[in-house]
This record gives C-alpha cells, structure tokens and sequence, in this order.
C-alpha cells in the first residue's frame, strides 16, 4: 500500500529478505508478567524462523520457551530520512533436539558475549509485518529528526 507521507507496507517475502540484511534485533518477551526487551543478535534459518543462540541458563531461556513472543529487526539511514522495521510474532521454542543442535551450529550463528552452555531459540514467523519509510517529504521536525510516529 502507498502512502502520501513515504510510508509503505512491506509484504511478507520483502520482510524477510530485509530480515537477512541485519545481525541484529530486539526479542520482546514476558518476564515476571512484565514486557521485556532485549537486543540480540540473530540469523534466519531455512524455514525463515528467528533463530537466537543464548545461554541455557538465561532468563531468556526459561521465560520464552513454549510463549508467544515478538521480534523487531530494522535499518535507518537518518541522512536520507529512510529505513524500513519488521516484526516477526510467533510461539517461541527451544530446540531441544541434539542433531538440530549440531545443525545449527554449523550455520555458524555464534553469541555475542560467552556462554557455557548454550541454547537455541527458534521463533516460528507466524506473522510477518514490515513497513519501509522512503524519506519524508515534508522533512521533519525542527532538529531535522523524522519520527516514525509522525508519518504513520
């Protein structure tokens, strides 16, 4: 859908492929029934679920495995007043299985800070939503920023 203001919405396959162009996201999760956030770094497998790798003893761990979670990737280039953000949501699990494991290590998604025991955590895409902000034309507010609030 075109908009006036530079905003459009993004189809499931362009989210995804944008998904690819970047290491990192935000996982929003409940904790202790309070919403949570958290940037991680992030690959997509070959059935296009998020797939983190974190430590087995995280707090992230325990609290996502089996719960609907949400997840944010995205790219700005303030200079040009564009960038586009995509939500995944989808039930989020912990891959127990050892030869899925070995798998995706393989891959070569790596933490980036230490664990001891690490985990994967597959989100499955149920739904996919992206939005792509191609400069404003109006231009922005008087210290020159865009807020995505303001053109949507």
């Amino acid at each position: 859908m075109e908009r006036q203001n530079g905003l459009r919405q993004l189809d499931r396959q362009e989210c995804l492929r944008r998904l690819a162009l970047v290491p990192i996201g935000r996982i929003v999760y409940t904790h202790e029934a309070l919403p949570a956030v958290l940037p991680v770094n992030f690959s997509l497998d070959q059935d296009h679920a998020v797939v983190l790798r974190t430590s087995a003893l995280s707090r992230l761990a325990h609290a996502v495995d089996g719960a609907v979670v949400a997840f944010e990737a995205d790219w700005f280039d303030e200079a040009a007043r564009s960038g586009w953000s995509v939500s995944v949501i989808g039930r989020a699990a912990l891959v127990t299985d050892p030869k899925e494991q070995e798998r995706l290590r393989a891959v070569g998604l790596r933490s980036w800070v230490t664990v001891v025991q690490d985990a994967f955590i597959r989100i499955a895409p149920e739904l996919v939503t992206g939005r792509l902000l191609e400069g404003h034309p109006r231009g922005g507010d008087k210290h020159g920023a865009t807020r995505l609030a303001d053109v949507s």
